[in-house]
């Protein structure tokens, strides 16, 4: 019997292998990479198209197009289609990041054959009606004239601004006048042009077999036209770096945004900046955390992020507080910065962060959902799925001397961008 006493012995973490998927094609040239794992009946199924921001002909087109792809097709209303998923018990969402539109189902496994039918509806016919569109428009003018009242969001808008140019794909900000721009036309061309076979990457993950991959065959491998595939526009660009202070009248608390325009995954420097990002201020445990917050006691939360798209990427640490501190908050922030400049980081420190980062990769990798995720983010931005062991190399191999290094090379305060809004004293 173990001694419920005695707690385990802890093992690091010192290697970890992505399993690889099967990879299928289907009769019009999507590729399906299948995760068979798991225990339990269900299935998760990913269809993931190239249509985000960068291959739109007007702003929001993506969007509001994965918003309305399930408001009804050519033979089902919104209703239909909400009332057959609540009878077998399934989901089906349809959402658009930055760079892609992703239309998820989940089900029960032995409900997949009545299910597929309207996966394939939804990506082949959607009806776009108008008045779900207006109701669109109506909500989204709604929660942004709410969402400009907030300080924290506020700064986020201008800062992406700032770093990409008002006119970019990553860096244009949503208006009213954009929402009420949009048609049901302009959306049936983003549609038409981009949501086509070769525009498409299938993820299927759980308890699969080869009759369901047999069946998307059928279904999603006849009816989704070829298409051509879609080629990025990414004009525009933002000034390298600059200050901007944005009055807002009545809050008592200031919004900071401080980062600077980085580089996507392909990068060498993305995995030894992703280190650097998690010391300072990367999880709960970091310098900006355990200063500003735990120290200081300036704010409730502070946090930088490494921000990588698949064209892109940017750096940036965000934060609010009181009026009537947020200087001395930034003169910290560039302090932290500045002593990863000048100072190694400590052994100790260094094998904490190895170990917690470890720890996360440890979860990617738990179930076949998770697991799933892992590979579409590396085939979904056109990385192999090496890049997964590399990053888990890097975390393990890298040295306090390379990580001042790059803190020299991006945490220069002459590269940032600063931008506060509110009413600091």
């Amino acid at each position: 019997m173990p001694n419920r006493a005695k707690a385990p012995k802890i093992h690091e973490i010192r290697e970890l292998t992505l399993p690889r998927p099967r990879i299928h094609q289907l009769d019009n040239g999507i590729p399906v990479y299948e995760i068979c794992m798991g225990t339990q009946e269900v299935l998760k199924v990913e269809v993931v198209f190239q249509a985000g921001r960068p291959y739109e002909n007007m702003p929001l087109a993506s969007r509001a197009t994965a918003a309305l792809l399930r408001e009804g097709t050519a033979r089902r209303t919104s209703a239909d289609i909400a009332e057959t998923m609540d009878f077998y018990g399934g989901t089906l969402t349809s959402q658009g990041s930055l760079d892609h539109i992703t239309v998820t189902l989940y089900c029960l496994t032995k409900h997949f054959d009545a299910l597929i039918p309207l996966l394939t509806d939804v990506l082949t016919e959607p009806s776009f009606p108008v008045e779900e569109l207006g109701a669109f428009i109506d909500r989204n003018k709604q929660r942004l004239q709410v969402d400009l009242t907030r300080n924290d969001v506020v700064a986020y808008r201008m800062i992406t601004e700032c770093i990409y140019g008002p006119h970019h794909p990553y860096g244009y900000n949503s208006t009213q006048e954009l929402y009420g721009a949009l048609t049901r036309d302009k959306l049936q061309a983003h549609f038409k042009t981009h949501l086509t076979a070769s525009n498409c990457q299938l993820f299927i993950s759980g308890k699969t077999n080869d009759a369901i991959i047999e069946r998307l065959n059928a279904e999603l491998g006849q009816a989704l036209p070829i298409g051509t595939p879609s080629i990025p526009r990414l004009e525009g660009s933002g000034a390298p770096s600059g200050k901007l202070h944005l009055p807002h009248s009545d809050t008592v608390q200031t919004a900071i945004r401080l980062g600077r325009k980085l580089f996507n995954r392909e990068h060498p420097d993305f995995n030894g900046m992703f280190v650097l990002n998690t010391i300072l201020g990367g999880y709960f445990g970091s310098r900006l955390m355990t200063n500003i917050r735990e120290e200081k006691g300036y704010t409730y939360n502070i946090y930088s992020s490494l921000d990588p798209m698949q064209f892109d990427g940017y750096f940036y640490v965000g934060t609010e507080v009181g009026n009537e501190i947020a200087w001395p908050a930034l003169k910290e922030i560039y302090r932290e910065m500045d002593i990863l400049r000048k100072e190694p980081i400590g052994k100790e420190e260094l094998h904490m962060v190895r170990n917690y980062l470890m720890g996360n990769f440890l979860t990617m990798l738990d179930g076949p959902f998770n697991l799933a995720e892992v590979v579409r983010n590396c085939f979904s931005e056109g990385l192999p799925l090496e890049s997964f062991e590399e990053m888990v190399q890097t975390v393990l191999q890298i040295d306090a001397s390379k990580l001042q290094e790059l803190a020299n090379q991006y945490f220069d305060p002459a590269d940032m961008w600063e931008v506060i809004v509110g009413n600091p004293t």
